[in-house]
């Protein structure tokens, strides 16, 4: 990745000789992730015609598989804000930020901005370990699928924003209450709801993005796969003790996440005593297009996602 990123800064240089740059009076984010973006386009408001936001995975790709073209990188060199997750997915947008022409770019790493919030990657009982394993610690990148995790990045944020557009600061800092009254309100209503329900354990035939989110509201699991695992293959005992604690637990719902093809997940099904289970989507919020981003939010997602958990844990 590292060399990838090398030979598109020279072609970026080579390409820029002779030409004067680009100016813009609007403030230029751009965002790695959709949650992020959502974030900003929640804070700035009303205030959208001061802003350029660039959303860079809108293509739908997977995070942990992006590779930035070089418009991505110029976009990034150029802005005034670049907001990444700061793990191993995107280890390239620390290089982005640090070769950016602009010397003035403000930066948010995500991952940076929660400190000690942020988990290790678990390797739990029955999941398929990843078959070259450096045996350094890595940290779970999904940090937004807790919403108390979304409150402090959005008050980081904000007041990036404030320091871009002093002038408009406390229409900024309102609209940052406002959300933070609906995260408040979902996080509630989350509480409410899983803390009635008697089977609290979720059984995924997939990756396993949603740590922060079971570890804020004390539901457990079990999965294939860890949440930022290259693995797409499950072995067969993997499958088998999946299968068996299915059986264990009487559990008829086994899930998955976006995009997946959900053949794991079947031949788990396959492997129970009563092979009837129901496969279900949570949505883990990384391969958001951006068609898809016209019509949803970071906050409707997570209350779909609660809709799904109160139904299957009934």
């Amino acid at each position: 990745m590292r060399r990838i990123f090398a030979v598109i800064c020279c072609m970026i240089m080579l390409s820029g000789c002779g030409k004067a740059p680009e100016t813009s009076d609007r403030i230029n984010i751009v965002c790695t992730v959709f949650p992020a973006y959502d974030w900003v386009r929640e804070i700035i408001g009303n205030h959208s015609g001061n802003f350029e936001i660039t959303y860079l995975l809108a293509n739908g790709s997977d995070m942990h598989s992006y590779q930035p073209t070089m418009n991505d990188i110029i976009k990034i060199s150029s802005c005034d804000l670049f907001i990444y997750i700061g793990g191993e997915s995107d280890v390239w947008a620390e290089d982005a930020a640090s070769q950016a022409k602009n010397k003035n770019l403000r930066k948010i790493s995500l991952l940076d901005s929660l400190g000690d919030s942020v988990k290790e990657e678990e390797l739990k009982e029955g999941m398929q370990s990843e078959q070259e394993d450096s045996g350094e610690a890595e940290f779970d990148e999904h940090i937004w699928l807790s919403l108390g995790n979304a409150k402090k990045l959005c008050g980081t944020i904000t007041e990036e924003i404030c320091a871009l557009d002093p002038d408009n600061a406390s229409g900024y800092r309102d609209n940052f209450s406002e959300y933070c009254s609906s995260l408040d309100n979902l996080d509630s209503q989350y509480r409410e709801s899983l803390s009635a329900v008697q089977n609290k354990t979720l059984v995924f035939g997939d990756r396993f993005p949603f740590r922060y989110l079971t570890d804020d509201y004390g539901l457990d699991y079990y999965a294939a796969f860890s949440g930022c695992s290259a693995e797409t293959e499950a072995s067969f005992e993997t499958i088998t003790f999946l299968a068996d604690k299915i059986d264990e637990l009487d559990i008829n719902t086994i899930f998955t996440i976006e995009g997946a093809d959900s053949s794991i997940a079947k031949a788990i099904v396959s492997a129970t005593e009563a092979k009837n289970q129901n496969i279900v989507c949570l949505d883990s919020i990384q391969s958001v297009t951006a068609q898809q981003a016209d019509n949803v939010t970071y906050l409707s997602i997570m209350q779909s996602n609660l809709d799904v958990l109160k139904e299957v844990l009934q």
